[in-house]
């Protein structure tokens, strides 16, 4: 009990720079919640236009080819994956995040 209590006071009571901890914790928690609710909202959007795209490319008016889609996952990739690690390595900020990324894109 002794480690919990001493968490809960330094969220409480601490300072981060001249911020409160919680402060610090809300914000990424909000951000999360705003992209949740707007990835949602865009998924249809998202998913309207994948469709499109398969069929002008099956009809011959646009070149899609899955060596182009495995080069550009070969070059991008590591950089997505990178830049994940990277939130993720804020751990507290990180998690935030996310859980507010998935609670937005439930509740939408």
């Amino acid at each position: 009990m002794g480690a919990i209590e001493e968490v809960i006071n330094f969220i409480t009571a601490g300072s981060i720079s001249g911020l409160p901890p919680i402060v610090l914790m809300i914000i990424p928690f909000a951000i999360g919640l705003i992209v949740g609710y707007l990835a949602h909202k865009m998924l249809k959007i998202a998913i309207i236009a994948g469709i499109i795209l398969v069929i002008v490319a099956y009809f011959g008016f646009f070149g899609l080819s899955l060596g182009t889609l495995s080069n550009i996952a070969d070059t991008y990739g590591p950089i997505a994956i990178q830049y994940g690690t990277l939130l993720m390595g804020m751990l507290p900020l990180g998690i935030g995040l996310v859980v507010g990324f998935i609670i937005g894109f439930i509740f939408s």
